[in-house]
């Protein structure tokens, strides 16, 4: 289940066995070696789902790794991945990959994709964190600077630290929460926004609440619906977060988790990367 740190593996067969009884109400994630991986929304049913997962075909250019001129291109380009994909934040920069060598990229001099088969594997020396990347997309424009990635993330906690050391986590955890997007659906879903410190407004700067913003399914899951861009304000600043909504209504859930396919982040909220990434199952201490 992306963003926590429930998972198991299939048998050659592809059958598996998971109790999602803490998160059945997110999507479950599907992955594989070198396959893109598949999400359902819907698979809680008395009857036998079968899903097909579409290899990942990449036309890699060949390198030469001891050419010189290819060796600096792809330091550089190591360089800028990690830059956007671990964001440049203070915990994005305490973020280590250890399996460097699995991450590909094309460089066309305006954009840059990158590829891994393998799971990334990131130990996130500010949160403490380890985390298993499974890599869909990733695209940086250097000429625009839009930047999209897409995949999912398997979790697990650092349990061999002692109580200082997880004292200073916890306080870095707390500080990458409050305000950050994971904040906002959770307190959405809550109907809690002023009392967390969240005023919404849209273009003609009008005040929204929780009836403006949110329809509840005949399902009872909640749906962020609106036609127009939100401007986030956290305790009384200045719009510097901005969601464009794309879908007629996003799904999102008490935990903190959305549909990211629905919405475009822009602004404050968009800087956290990878580097600020917490597992749905964080409570604030």
């Amino acid at each position: 289940i992306n963003g926590t740190s429930i998972g198991t593996y299939s048998d050659k067969n592809g059958y598996f066995e998971l109790d999602i009884t803490k998160h059945n109400s997110l999507p479950l994630t599907i992955s594989a070696l070198g396959y893109y991986s598949v999400t359902l929304t819907d698979f809680i049913s008395d009857k036998i789902t079968e899903v097909r997962l579409k290899p990942k075909i990449y036309e890699l250019k060949e390198v030469i790794v001891t050419d010189k001129s290819h060796r600096n291109e792809r330091i550089a380009n190591l360089k800028l991945f990690k830059a956007q994909f671990l964001g440049s934040s203070a915990n994005g920069r305490k973020c280590v990959i250890l399996n460097e060598e699995d991450i590909k990229f094309i460089d066309s001099g305006s954009s840059l994709k990158a590829f891994a088969i393998k799971p990334i594997e990131i130990v996130n020396n500010g949160l403490g964190y380890k985390i298993k990347y499974y890599l869909d997309l990733f695209e940086y424009n250097r000429v625009s600077g839009f930047f999209s990635y897409k995949g999912n993330a398997l979790f697990n906690e650092d349990m061999s630290v002692g109580m200082t050391q997880n004292n200073i986590f916890e306080k870095r955890r707390k500080k990458a929460y409050i305000g950050s997007i994971f904040h906002f659906f959770r307190s959405l879903w809550r109907n809690s926004l002023e009392s967390n410190g969240f005023i919404i407004r849209n273009s003609e700067g009008e005040s929204l609440n929780f009836n403006d913003l949110v329809i509840t399914g005949a399902d009872s899951k909640k749906y962020l619906c609106y036609l127009g861009n939100l401007y986030l304000y956290y305790m009384s600043k200045p719009p510097d977060s901005y969601i464009e909504i794309v879908k007629n209504k996003v799904y999102f859930d008490s935990v903190g988790y959305f549909d990211g396919s629905g919405v475009k982040i822009m602004g404050q909220m968009a800087i956290q990367r990878i580097g600020d990434l917490l597992p749905y199952d964080y409570e604030l201490k």
